[in-house]
């Protein structure tokens, strides 16, 4: 029989990302008892082991590397993508998922770009404005508050003039806690040349807008934030005095060296300093236990094991008069389909979402300096919206500060395998890198049921908990949206900006793979914008939870998160799922009142 914990918590949280954060930040600030369970290890919330970590990524042999790369392989609680020879998802579909997230105390947030752009008021209302998918049962309007809150407690770096556009409107007089990232030379370069050039797509013309981007990382506290009180940036978990100021250490992805850019460790930390908050890493929550008669959840069956790796653990329950689940859209699917959680609706599982990610590159008739500061300080965000959505995905380009993707790793070894050394050697690489420039499309994808996951006693993880099983798969409305990315836009940019397009789609990068349409053959990978699977609607006809994320079967149930959106957008999800997790902490709080 399973351990049982003596203690009822007024709330247990499944998950320490930024999702459980938010709950756990709200409800201790408000005197109420918290345990977040991790199936991860704290992993990097000691300096010692966060050191750790970043030896590990100086000796990768690569500038970057992928996301999960320097972060310790934990065979008990595998990470998607972690290792070849002991993958995690079981794909069934047409086409790969292609999109990570990390299993450790802080989740992804610890390798992410760190981009935190609202959804624009319209993807809210994609049926009732462009009679695509299905509207949310909120509106930006309800969810604004929630924004600020959220980016106050991230600590954002923005420009509120940047950011309105589309119909995202702020609160008179309100300025972002910093300043924005300054942009780097080659921001400055497309702002430049794309000014006043536009593109035509179906419904008009529309211009090629350059702005600088919100985003979750240091740079100069804003002296006018909070009525003039001021921001005060929050440094490194456990050193507190670094971090304080974003560095340009050009690795933000998989981790900054010194914590400048926002994880989800910090909010935690905080939460348990500031009241109640039992964290137990090493956690694996494996069922839900169900009360037959009520139908609320009445405890939480976990498996514990000692050391990453291990086969052995021990079965406890965690019990809570409100039960969060507050891990990723795939993680939070798993456990309630595990658990035989109530669906009326069918939604449960189906509905996954991402962005598409196309990259084009070349080389700018100038030097543009890159690999310096962060990979994203600016974007080409004037096409998020249009009329254009009646048929085709919105999209959005990042403007790369790195270069080309495995640079500069690739030209070195080009040149060398030429015998190129000494002057010349410096020359060609002075040349090359000097110039290079990138363009990372995000393409909408609508919800589809049909891409989904599932579950299969027949796959199963060392320790004895459901494998994910994803059918996925791309359709026609965000392929043509890459098809228009492709054959009128990027073009464009090439001509306006002086670029000498060396955008290959001949071969498959790693992490990329190779989709078709209308005769055209392109690739795309996956940025780890994960949504879907368990959606909010109006009905416990059409969703999983209603619009506060609580369950439609299961009273004492929220379920917050990325997978609780409804549609995707163009904005990268961490901000909503964010700002939804803080919305769902209010009511919980009437919940325990």
């Amino acid at each position: 029989m399973p351990e049982l914990s003596q203690r009822v918590f007024d709330v247990v949280i499944v998950g320490g990302g930024v999702a459980g954060a938010m709950v756990a930040i709200k409800l201790s600030r408000a005197g109420k008892s918290v345990l977040v369970l991790e199936a991860g290890t704290d992993g990097a919330l000691s300096p010692n082991n966060y050191s750790d970590v970043l030896s590990t990524f100086h000796a990768m042999g690569s500038m970057r590397g992928t996301p999960n790369g320097p972060y310790p392989i934990n065979h008990s609680a595998l990470s998607p993508n972690d290792a070849q020879k002991d993958p995690y998802f079981v794909q069934i579909g047409q086409k790969r998922f292609l999109s990570d997230y990390l299993r450790m105390f802080g989740g992804s947030t610890l390798h992410w770009q760190g981009t935190t752009l609202r959804m624009l008021p319209n993807d809210f209302r994609m049926q009732s404005t462009y009679g695509q998918a299905v509207d949310w049962p909120i509106s930006y309007d309800e969810l604004e508050p929630f924004y600020r809150k959220t980016e106050h407690e991230i600590g954002v770096s923005a420009n509120v003039e940047d950011q309105t556009s589309f119909g995202v409107w702020f609160e008179k007089g309100y300025v972002y806690p910093m300043e924005k990232m300054p942009q780097s030379l080659s921001d400055q370069y497309f702002l430049k040349k794309l000014t006043g050039a536009s593109v035509d797509l179906y419904g008009g013309s529309y211009p090629l807008k350059v702005i600088s981007l919100a985003t979750a990382r240091n740079s100069i506290p804003n002296r006018n934030f909070d009525r003039g009180s001021g921001y005060t940036a929050v440094g490194a978990v456990g050193y507190p005095e670094s971090g304080m100021r974003c560095q340009g250490n050009s690795s933000c992805s998989p981790m900054c060296p010194v914590q400048a850019k926002y994880n989800a460790m910090k909010t935690l930390v905080a939460a348990r300093a500031a009241g109640d908050v039992e964290i137990r890493t090493k956690c694996i929550a494996s069922r839900l236990q169900i009360n037959a008669e009520s139908g609320r959840i009445d405890g939480i069956e976990y498996k514990r094991y000692s050391n990453p790796g291990d086969t052995a653990y021990v079965t406890e329950v965690a019990r809570g008069a409100v039960v969060v689940l507050a891990a990723n859209a795939i993680e939070n699917c798993v456990l309630m389909l595990a658990s035989g959680v109530k669906d009326e609706s069918d939604q449960l599982g189906r509905n996954l979402m991402d962005h598409p990610y196309i990259s084009f590159q070349g080389l700018s008739r100038e030097p543009v300096f890159p690999f310096r500061g962060p990979d994203v300080t600016s974007g080409v965000e004037s096409l998020r919206d249009g009329k254009f959505r009646e048929e085709h995905a919105a999209f959005r380009a990042s403007i790369g500060n790195w270069g080309w993707v495995g640079e500069p790793a690739t030209t070195v070894a080009q040149l060398l395998s030429t015998k190129q050394f000494g002057a010349a050697f410096r020359q060609q690489l002075r040349d090359k890198l000097t110039r290079m420039v990138k363009l990372g499309v995000f393409l909408e994808q609508l919800p589809d049921p049909n891409n989904r996951v599932t579950i299969d006693r027949q796959h199963m993880s060392a320790l004895g908990n459901f494998l994910p099983i994803l059918n996925y798969n791309y359709a026609d409305y965000s392929l043509k949206g890459g098809f228009e990315a492709i054959e009128k836009v990027w073009p464009v940019i090439v001509e306006k900006a002086a670029i000498d397009d060396k955008t290959d789609f001949s071969t498959v990068p790693p992490g990329f793979q190779a989709v078709a349409y209308k005769g055209k053959t392109f690739n795309v990978m996956g940025p780890g914008h994960i949504v879907g699977t368990h959606r909010m609607g109006h009905c416990k006809c059409d969703s999983v939870v209603n619009s506060s994320l609580r369950s439609w079967a299961h009273s004492n149930l929220y379920v917050v998160g990325a997978g609780s959106m409804v549609t995707i957008g163009t904005s990268n999800p961490t901000l909503t799922l964010a700002a939804l997790s803080l919305k769902a902490a209010d009511h919980i709080l009437q919940d325990l009142h």
